[in-house]
């Protein structure tokens, strides 16, 4: 059933901004898809999109109720490139469960990503902990757990990713990650991940085998660590060409880039910059790539004048591209992907946060960037937007 817009919605998206901008971005148009601003319903989050080869996009997305605490994980598709979508419904498997002392395990950070060998969905999550309607972190493991949808539309159940690291006692997630399938089928997951005892994390990337229905893990590369709060988090990959690189997420006011000739070894990271030098202040935020053929692209978060009462400067989100060679951000290529909707610097709890986003191509000629919103001040009422990158060439990787 096609999920119901009101009038207000359907004339937002109808009035969509077109930012015309420079190099390889013809424009940038901006929608949205749910709201719950005026508080009355439910502030969907986390979602996150891939492209299968029907040419349907499959989403999952679940409700946000407080800080950290969604409910269970919904998929929805649609049949015209993102601009409208079905009603979520629940995937079977993905709700809670009753764990001892009233305690709930739930899932969440759940990324969807079409497998080529087999011909599925592979979703990866992780698991998390809730008691009287809010998080709660009991004294047990955390771990990333997966589902897959089938060529017939059916989900399988829920397994978790066993993965036997003398240094993931404590915990080791993959979490928001976007992943790499490589020729064989194999499928590179990063990690973060850290022993008991040890409050940073470290993070590396393992080599998967995928059949269509196990997802088991195999050899693991070098570690990156840095020893700050929680350390390393949210790494994710793009490949592009013969390359890989890995973006990371740490505590310390800075995010970091590496690459790798095959995935597994890494070099050592950097903070990310701009081609001038310019440090790059980033808050403990994730970042996405954008890869189109013409080069690769980061989405992120970062200070700027217009948003220094906002948490963790989580809006606007920008985009720029990314000197391969350098592994720094071309700053003349940074442009807005979606704008700060508030005054970030009088009112920042009022402003909508957009630190949980994802980014990924649709078709030769656009890219989706899928956010959801919150203003944790007001109930954590929010909305879903999408950003539609159309590029001025088409991509030939996709």
């Amino acid at each position: 059933m096609r999920g119901s817009f009101s009038r207000r919605q359907w004339l937002a998206a109808a009035a969509a901004t077109v930012q015309p901008v420079p190099g390889w971005i013809e424009s940038v148009e901006r929608t949205q898809l749910w709201s719950n601003l005026d508080g009355r319903s439910q502030t969907w989050f986390h979602p996150r999109i891939c492209c299968l080869p029907t040419g349907q996009l499959l989403m999952t997305i679940q409700v946000i109720g407080g800080s950290d605490y969604f409910g269970p994980v919904h998929w929805s598709v649609s049949d015209d490139a993102g601009r409208s979508w079905t009603r979520p419904v629940p995937i079977p498997g993905m709700g809670r469960r009753n764990v001892d002392g009233g305690i709930e395990e739930g899932y969440c950070d759940t990324v969807p990503e079409y497998h080529a060998k087999t011909g599925t969905v592979l979703a990866i999550a992780q698991n998390v902990y809730y008691k009287d309607n809010r998080l709660t972190r009991p004294n047990e493991q955390r771990w990333p757990v997966y589902c897959v949808r089938s060529m017939d539309g059916s989900w399988s159940a829920t397994e978790r990713l066993e993965w036997n690291h003398p240094e993931a006692t404590a915990l080791y997630m993959s979490g928001c990650a976007q992943r790499i399938e490589l020729a064989s089928g194999d499928v590179l997951v990063p990690l973060t991940f850290g022993p008991l005892g040890r409050p940073d994390r470290g993070v590396c990337t393992v080599r998967c085998s995928f059949d269509g229905k196990r997802l088991k893990a195999g050899p693991n590369g070098n570690i990156l660590r840095l020893s700050c709060g929680r350390g390393l988090l949210e790494p994710t990959l793009a490949k592009l060409g013969a390359t890989y690189y890995m973006t990371i997420r740490a505590e310390n006011g800075q995010g970091f880039i590496t690459r790798s000739a095959d995935g597994m070894e890494w070099e050592p990271m950097r903070p990310w910059a701009f081609d001038d030098a310019t440090a790059i202040e980033m808050s403990t935020t994730q970042q996405r790539w954008l890869v189109h053929s013409d080069g690769l692209w980061l989405v992120y978060t970062r200070k700027d004048p217009s948003n220094v009462d906002v948490m963790r400067w989580r809006a606007p989100l920008f985009m720029a591209l990314v000197d391969e060679k350098r592994l720094c951000l071309v700053r003349s290529t940074e442009r807005i992907a979606l704008p700060l909707e508030g005054d970030g610097v009088r009112d920042g709890k009022g402003v909508e946060h957009l630190g949980n986003f994802h980014a990924n191509p649709v078709s030769r000629e656009e890219s989706l960037i899928s956010v959801g919103t919150v203003i944790a001040a007001r109930a954590y009422s929010g909305t879903v937007r999408m950003a539609r990158i159309k590029w001025a060439h088409p991509n030939r990787l996709v």
